[in-house]
């Protein structure tokens, strides 16, 4: 019996564009019109195995809702073939398989009999359905009438509902508020405890870096890679400033940093941190000081420390940004800031300027290990230009004797009185 749940291989799909609309007729009749092919997916492969959770990342038109409707049967590929083992419940376009006129319960049948279930089957299922949409009373009014909030809701909670083996999922969650999309990732925590697939699209890189086993890059309908969450995150953040490709910078300017003063570092650096950027100007060299000056990158919860970096300029810089990032260990992004969110003016920079940076700040996270980013970017002619970025220099380790739920602690102050 195989563990592979969806197997893609060298799947293709092609869009004829034509100039006019009765062009597309005129082909028909065999007469000879201009056309240009479109590739929303060219020779795409890639597997998922029963009980992985996995992500497709990728920006807009890369083809990541088109692989989902052809593995869920919405469109057929021009090319490659496609093998899924499970029954799969989807939930793609907000709207998809709903009669705008039916009520939400008549919806409700008209899904899960699609879906091949039996009317004994959905009344069976109904009451954990509309528990778990709580849309109320609405549930006998016309769809139509519902807002996008109340629609999703309803259309998540058939479609996680039936028990399926595969949950295809594109975008769905952004729409629904901040206590539905909690109560979606407790099914998804459920679903992977049972060992069931799950596969979905997100532009929040954070519910990706959190609940992926693995994470799928599409650009441009091609696929760029495949890898841990992190790894597809920071390769994602590449592609968004077009830098995917950087070649190594020249040895002359290597050469040049290495004669720079360096601060000393009592703690292991990341030999591998993952650097990319125009290289308009550099992070020479970054430190942390704990409150009392010293240079460590442990901790303590509840005390100042400051994130200090150095930056050289190799050509003129009208407007630097700079910023620092702390993501956990498994890629999410949990603080950071820079120099234009906290409203602080930067001088321009001419070439040969160096600038010490420094961000001081209380630490209010809990005890454990992160990791720090940092970055220095800027506007040029009114486009965003990333000079030079460092992902993943070190970690910061957080010493606690006190922690509390989630990812920072908000130190508050109880009051208890006798009545």
């Amino acid at each position: 019996m195989s563990d592979v749940a969806i197997q893609v291989d060298h799947v293709t799909k092609i869009y004829r564009l034509y100039n006019k609309p009765t062009d597309r007729l005129r082909e028909t009749l065999g007469l000879k019109v201009p056309v240009k092919e479109h590739y929303a997916l060219n020779d795409v492969s890639f597997q998922v195995k029963k009980g992985e959770t996995v992500g497709i990342i990728g920006t807009n038109g890369s083809g990541k809702s088109t692989i989902l409707k052809i593995i869920t049967g919405v469109l057929n590929p021009t090319g490659g073939n496609l093998q899924v083992d499970g029954r799969i419940s989807a939930l793609l376009e907000l709207g998809a398989g709903f009669n705008m006129e039916y009520t939400g319960i008549e919806n409700v049948y008209l899904n899960g009999t699609m879906m091949g279930f039996s009317r004994e089957e959905i009344d069976a299922k109904l009451d954990s359905i509309l528990e778990f949409a709580d849309i109320g009373d609405f549930v006998y009014q016309p769809v139509k009438s519902y807002s996008s909030g109340m629609f999703v809701r309803l259309a998540f909670a058939v479609a996680i509902n039936i028990d399926p083996e595969i949950l295809i999922v594109d975008e769905a969650l952004s729409v629904g508020d901040v206590f539905f999309q909690a109560k979606c990732y407790r099914k998804f925590d459920e679903f992977k405890e049972q060992g069931r697939t799950i596969l979905f699209v997100s532009h929040d890189l954070g519910s990706i870096s959190r609940y992926c086993d693995r994470v799928i890059l599409l650009n441009q309908g091609v696929k760029m890679d495949e890898g841990s969450p992190k790894e597809m995150v920071d390769l994602y953040k590449k592609v968004l400033v077009h830098q995917e490709n950087q070649k190594p910078e020249g040895a002359s300017r290597a050469s040049e940093e290495k004669k720079e003063t360096r601060w000393k570092k009592p703690f292991e650096v990341n030999p591998n941190a993952i650097e990319y950027g125009t290289k308009v100007a550099r992070i020479q060299d970054y430190i942390i000081l704990d409150k009392d000056g010293l240079e460590t990158n442990t901790i303590e919860k509840f005390t100042d420390f400051t994130i200090k970096m150095r930056v050289k300029f190799y050509e003129d810089v009208q407007d630097p940004i700079y910023a620092f990032t702390v993501k956990n260990l498994q890629g999410t992004e949990i603080t950071g800031t820079n120099t234009m969110f906290e409203k602080m003016a930067v001088k321009p920079q001419k070439k040969g300027n160096v600038q010490e940076i420094s961000f001081t700040q209380n630490m209010n996270l809990q005890g454990g290990e992160y990791l720090l980013s940092l970055g220095c970017t800027g506007y040029h002619d009114g486009d965003f230009d990333v000079y030079h970025r460092l992902y993943d220099v070190c970690s910061i380790i957080v010493v606690a004797d006190k922690n509390t739920v989630g990812f920072y602690d908000m130190n508050s102050r109880i009051e208890v009185r006798d009545d």
